[in-house]
């Protein structure tokens, strides 16, 4: 959820006080643009991974507050609810055996907090959306005890002026129904690669990251169920994006697939912040311009599945990463570094193609893409190059895992490093058995027992095998 904030309550000044270093600390960034200040010495890669805490009878244990304090770890952070938490990975330069590395340093991290979890009869698990959570886990008791949570949700529904929210999925089955805070987006955790790249090559790989999104949300789904209900095969892109709705044009919606590529720019992102999205959480903070604090408050309170962030040195440089929100946290961890292999890897030919791929697919067409492949999963076509639809499944094993290669071994990552991790991914597409899959087959083999599925999850993943080699068994 990002940077802390000291209060939940504000004045019209402190909106416009706000307003006025926001304007301020955009105008620095477009002058850093132009005057080429940013830090890209070398390409690092990280992650940051959101999981739940899960109690005896599987459905969600609210003691992630007692988890952290044991731990004392600050790559182990609270999220909006008592039962979740995220996992941050140290960023890594992209070369030779980067993502095995990620992959150890995630797997010590889940096994030190599964060894804390124990205290409180509990385990962690890496999965899109709990298939045990139902409504009265979503309760404002349950909100982590942050100003910065009870700001976002005060401030939501003043843009919304009181009115409830409305979610409605309509997949195999149907959700339809109110909610009176933002506690909604608590029911989806994702997996988040981040990406630093340089200036120049910023819109480019903010736009490769958006054609991208359909083939990754579909080879990566794990949350088709929601209170009970099997909706779409990655139900947490409809629910995060009503889940914190101010109801106002539809553009200036918090979660977003945007509105179109960036021309040439990606400054125009955050030139649209601005122009597009009123100030949620105007904390006034003692900071230098130079560090961007309120320009980087604000963008972190719009949620684009793909976002553009600054970040800074040790030395105080700062530098641009892609944030890439798309796919959900699970089921495996070789499953969510695989995926991150194969979207580093594809993006990395993407960003220097001639002509470039976004002028070979419509932006409607991408965006219509991700939204079909949320739903569909592997079973939908999509607009893609020089074609009016493919199946997803051929986009990804003709054009997406071979450009992947490719662009791992021009990043100078290791032949045995990519044969493993993507493969695993290639094996997934073979089998079809993605987290989504594997889940909506164990149901319907074994009835709708959400308790006894995430008990056969849990046990499968704490195996570390990646999905694709999961069974149904008992």
């Amino acid at each position: 959820m990002g940077q802390n904030i000291a209060a939940s309550s504000f004045t019209e000044r402190d909106f416009i006080e706000f307003s006025a270093r926001l304007r301020q600390e955009t105008r620095l960034l477009q002058r850093w643009f132009a005057e080429s200040v940013f830090e890209c010495d070398d390409t690092t890669i990280g992650f940051e991974a959101e999981a739940w805490l899960t109690g005896s009878d599987r459905g969600p244990s609210p003691k992630v507050e007692e988890m952290l304090e044991s731990l004392a770890d600050p790559l182990i952070v609270p999220e909006l609810a008592t039962f979740n938490i995220e996992f941050n990975g140290t960023p890594m330069a992209l070369e030779s055996d980067a993502f095995s590395r990620l992959a150890e340093e995630l797997s010590a991290t889940l096994e030190r907090a599964n060894r804390a979890a124990q205290d409180s009869d509990a385990r962690v698990a890496m999965i899109g959306i709990l298939p045990t959570l139902r409504p009265e886990h979503l309760r404002l008791e349950f909100m982590t005890p942050r100003e910065r949570y009870r700001a976002l949700n005060e401030q939501v529904f003043a843009l919304r002026h009181g009115r409830p929210l409305r979610l409605l999925i309509e997949g195999r089955d149907r959700l339809d129904l109110e909610w009176d805070d933002v506690m909604l987006e608590a029911a989806a955790t994702s997996f988040q690669v981040h990406l630093k790249v340089a200036p120049s090559e910023a819109a480019r790989a903010y736009n490769a990251a958006k054609i991208l999104s359909g083939p990754m949300v579909a080879i990566a789904a794990n949350s088709p169920f929601l209170f009970g209900r099997e909706l779409w095969q990655e139900t947490r892109i409809p629910l995060f994006e009503q889940a914190v709705s101010v109801g106002g044009a539809v553009l200036q919606e918090r979660v977003n697939f945007g509105f179109r590529y960036a021309r040439s720019s990606i400054l125009e992102t955050f030139q649209s912040n601005i122009d597009r999205y009123p100030v949620l959480l105007p904390q006034l903070m003692d900071e230098p311009t130079e560090r961007l604090t309120h320009l980087r408050l604000h963008n972190g309170t719009i949620w684009r599945w793909n976002r553009p962030l600054i970040g800074f040195d040790d030395a105080g440089r700062p530098h641009l990463r892609i944030e890439h929100r798309v796919m959900p946290s699970g089921p495996s961890i070789p499953d969510v570094i695989a995926n991150m292999a194969l979207y580093i890897g594809a993006i990395g030919t993407l960003i220097r193609e001639d002509p470039p791929p976004e002028s070979r697919l419509m932006f409607l067409h991408a965006q219509k893409g991700f939204y079909d492949c949320a739903r569909e999963g592997l079973d939908a076509s999509i607009p893609w190059f020089g074609s009016v639809d493919l199946p997803v499944e051929r986009i990804l094993a003709e054009d997406l895992i071979p450009r992947a290669r490719t662009g791992l071994a021009e990043q100078g990552i290791d032949a045995a490093e990519i044969a493993h991790w993507i493969g695993i991914v290639e094996r997934r597409l073979e089998t079809r058995q993605t987290g989504a899959a594997w889940q909506c087959a164990w149901v319907q083999r074994h009835g709708p027992d959400m308790a006894e599925l995430i008990g056969a999850y849990l046990d499968r993943q704490s195996g570390g095998r990646p999905v694709h080699e999961w069974n149904l068994e008992d």
